[in-house]
């Protein structure tokens, strides 16, 4: 057991090209049951779904169980937010229909694959790390928007809204988001409401932070040895916050 642990530390967090390779065959595979997740509204009721449903959770039950064994304090590691996610996205796996109106949740994944090196680790390796938040904010407004869907499909479906599909669902939401408002679907009642208000809130809050990092300049991460000031202009020779003389590495400089 001891050297299966070692063997999986070395798999997932080491830089090695055997490493490298078998996180990119885990990145594919994350990128796969992703996409599973978003067509599952469209595949329920048919009759492959609840076989797709248990493949997809036989490999994320052992994808966590190689990562319980590449930790190295399994109880700290246990108790790590994007794993009670994806805990709890392996069981509406396998009790699809007890836990039928929590589904759309497991577009979670998405986010919680963030949390880890594996999609990162390639960008800064070609040099592309400034990146890293654009890529973040666009992945956050895709969780959102599909967890959205889910939740209005599942909660509000119905002639009284208007809602008839998974496609309405998406529908409403995006323009719900966009604060366009045609008003050809609306949620009905008090909670319709609500629901529809928080939904404007947040959903334009994440389109503000996405634009402010497509259009601001970029900036690198560059701790200041004096103040600790993290984000720097690329050229940058002083901090702007205390006036030290930067040192930051040209990446394109060999």
């Amino acid at each position: 057991m001891r050297r299966l642990r070692e063997k999986l530390r070395i798999l997932y967090h080491s830089h090695a090209p055997a490493a490298l390779r078998f996180q990119a065959i885990v990145l594919v595979v994350d990128v796969a049951i992703i996409a599973f997740f978003v067509a599952s509204p469209l595949l329920r009721g048919k009759s492959v779904f609840l076989w797709l449903d248990y493949s997809v959770a036989a490999l994320l039950g052992i994808e966590l169980v190689a990562r319980g064994l590449a930790a190295t304090d399994v109880r700290r590691w246990l108790r790590q937010f994007p794993v009670i996610i994806d805990i709890f996205i392996l069981a509406t796996l396998l009790a699809p229909t007890w836990l039928f109106n929590l589904g759309f949740l497991r577009i979670l994944r998405l986010w919680t694959i963030t949390r880890s090196g594996l999609i990162w680790r390639p960008l800064k390796k070609r040099g592309l790390g400034e990146y890293q938040d654009t890529i973040q904010a666009v992945i956050n407004l895709l969780v959102f928007l599909f967890v959205v869907t889910g939740f209005v499909y599942t909660a509000f479906v119905g002639d009284e809204s208007g809602i008839a599909g998974y496609v309405d669902a998406l529908y409403f939401t995006v323009t719900t988001m966009t604060t366009t408002g045609f008003g050809d679907i609306t949620l009905p009642g008090s909670w319709g409401k609500m629901a529809s208000i928080v939904i404007m809130i947040i959903g334009i809050s994440l389109f503000v932070r996405l634009a402010q990092l497509i259009f601001r300049p970029a900036k690198i991460t560059f701790p200041c040895p004096q103040c600790g000031l993290s984000k720097h202009e690329p050229d940058a020779v002083h901090c702007k916050a205390c006036g030290h003389i930067l040192n930051i590495p040209d990446p394109g400089h060999e």
